[in-house]
């Protein structure tokens, strides 16, 4: 695999890093999730299948865990120890939390000169910002995102999905992933410094427009990507279900007005997406509106149209595409893993699909940074792991 011989240690809550360091489990990686003597937090969150939270599960599979103490010196010191024969140390704490416990990076780099020290945090290690405290819905309202997720009575409405989290994720193993390859070549490592506020703000070259061109606010309703472009929209069906409309490329919008017999609304479709769309959303209002959602998909089959049902997470994870895909895995016991998105043909991922338990791997892992198993079971009993 392709990270076989990568060795990580995570000192990662929660989701954006337990994550990425899954996603390198999965294709190889060594990593040791180094847990407070109360667990990760996301052991005991959301439901429960097989004795584990799916939460959990899913984003700790294929690593090893070890508890320990890093407020005491002997917990420190395992820490570094550990790190001196890793590349990559994951963290997620509050900005300066590590420099006060002595596991900064200066300090990790002062033993272990190869590490890439990844810190992930809400709004970076430094700005105005830094301290404050933040969870997802937070980022994306400071980030401006969380003005664009409004619902059709015109509010705000909390998101579906944690992307400040699962940017951030992805940006971190990017980062990381560069600086391991700089790191093979130098055999130095680097500090990597991700805010998930500002993986937000990266990814929005498709709708800053306005801002950068124009020096003004989205009028959200008017935008392509909120309810401005009639092939961009959901649409009510007889049966109280939706379809989605998804391409306003004009072959798209042409192929479904000539064939549901209205070319006259195709000039409209042309024109840039706001308010002169608003007869073209009219008329499919109407035309959904007279047929249930099997009626509009069996019409829509042999058009060349983007469109989809409206389906529940659930009714995704039935489908079976989801499974021919290799998204959707079970362990032996029956439970239910996400598969992995990150398909190579050679050295493909190998997911292993099993979580520890708390501090499962703590005699392993020490022995192997060369303490016995006397001296563990001593460290045991002072409370250090």
């Amino acid at each position: 695999m392709k990270l076989a011989g990568v060795k990580v240690v995570e000192l990662s809550q929660f989701l954006p890093g337990p994550h990425l360091t899954m996603m390198m489990a999965d294709h190889g990686a060594e990593v040791i999730k180094v847990e407070p003597f109360s667990g990760e937090p996301a052991r005991e969150l959301g439901l429960f299948e097989g004795g584990q939270s799916v939460w959990y599960r899913n984003t700790h599979r294929g690593k090893k865990s070890l508890r320990l103490n890093l407020k005491d010196a002997r917990g420190r010191d395992i820490l570094l120890r550990l790190c001196e024969n890793a590349d990559v140390l994951v963290e997620s704490f509050r900005p300066g939390v590590v420099d006060r416990l002595g596991i900064g990076y200066d300090a990790v780099a002062a033993r272990a000169p190869q590490i890439i020290y990844a810190s992930l945090s809400a709004f970076g290690q430094k700005g105005r910002y830094r301290d404050r405290p933040a969870h997802d819905m937070a980022m994306q309202a400071m980030a401006g995102l969380l003005d664009f997720n409004r619902g059709r009575d015109g509010k705000p409405a909390n998101p579906a999905i944690p992307a400040a989290d699962l940017t951030g994720s992805l940006m971190a193993l990017s980062g990381i992933l560069m600086a391991l390859l700089r790191q093979r070549q130098t055999g130095r490592g680097d500090y990597l410094d991700i805010s998930m506020h500002d993986c937000l703000l990266a990814w929005t070259p498709n709708v800053a427009g306005p801002v950068f061109a124009e020096n003004r606010d989205h009028v959200v309703t008017h935008a392509r990507n909120w309810g401005g472009a009639a092939f961009y929209m959901i649409y009510d069906t007889a049966d109280g279900k939706e379809v989605v409309l998804a391409g306003i490329e004009h072959k798209f919008c042409e192929n479904f007005l000539n064939k549901a017999g209205r070319p006259d609304l195709i000039p409209l479709t042309h024109e840039p997406p706001g308010p002169v769309q608003e007869p073209v959303k009219a008329f499919l209002r109407e035309w959904f509106g007279a047929r249930t959602q099997a009626q509009a998909l069996e019409w829509l089959a042999d058009v060349d149209v983007c469109y989809a049902p409206l389906r529940t997470l659930k009714q995704s994870m039935d489908d079976p595409n989801t499974s021919e895909r290799g998204m959707l895995l079970k362990d032996p016991q029956g439970n239910h893993h996400l598969g992995v998105p990150i398909k190579f043909r050679h050295e493909p991922a190998a997911p292993r699909l099993r979580a520890p338990e708390l501090g499962e791997h703590a005699l392993e892992v020490l022995q192997g940074i060369g303490i016995a198993a006397e001296e563990a079971r001593q460290l045991a009993a002072a409370g250090v792991v």
